[in-house]
């Protein structure tokens, strides 16, 4: 006989602008469990790629881990916003004063479904105009952009240091476009 598990409860125990933490109780046949899980609205994450074949990449602190890292460019799906296209294009033009004609979705993903349920979109970004430059917060405020050729997204894939995943993953993807694995 095989049983199916199933959330059955929840409590909430924290809850701010970014996301939650609620508990789960889970049920699976006579056993019932706990999990604690961060419920989030999602994220957008965009490779752009400018008409030089160069990945625009944003440098900005992350309080997570108290240091700096190069990303892609990437944001929250807020509050009342349930257009994942729209909130990418926001989020480039904030972050990299960038607008893009041509856009393609190539992944969604769960960030690490152990503890959070965030799904991220990822788009890729081409045929590319610069915008107003409207970075919220302190971290984008003081954070810098650069242009990536293949070489330097090589070179941070081949570090040692710790990246970001949904940056790497979109990396990956930059490569495999043209033909290098």
């Amino acid at each position: 006989m095989t049983h199916r598990l199933k959330v059955v409860a929840t409590e909430p125990l924290l809850s701010s602008f970014v996301f939650a933490v609620e508990r789960r109780t889970v049920t699976d046949g006579d056993e019932t469990f706990e999990r604690d899980v961060a419920t989030h609205r999602g994220a957008v994450a965009i490779l752009a790629i400018d008409d030089r074949n160069r990945v625009g990449v944003i440098r900005q602190y992350r309080a997570t881990i108290d240091t700096e890292l190069w990303e892609i460019p990437a944001g929250t799906i807020d509050a009342g916003e349930d257009d994942d296209f729209a909130v990418a294009k926001r989020e480039l033009a904030e972050e990299m004063g960038i607008a893009a004609d041509r856009w393609q979705r190539f992944a969604r993903t769960l960030n690490s479904p152990g503890w959070t349920n965030q799904v991220m979109h990822l788009f890729e970004a081409r045929d590319l105009t610069e915008v107003e430059r409207t970075p919220l917060g302190p971290e984008e405020r003081r954070s810098s952009i650069a242009w990536w050729d293949e070489a330097a997204v090589r070179a941070y894939l081949d570090s040692d240091q710790p990246i970001d995943a949904t940056t790497a993953l979109a990396f990956h993807h930059y490569l495999l476009l043209h033909g290098h694995h």
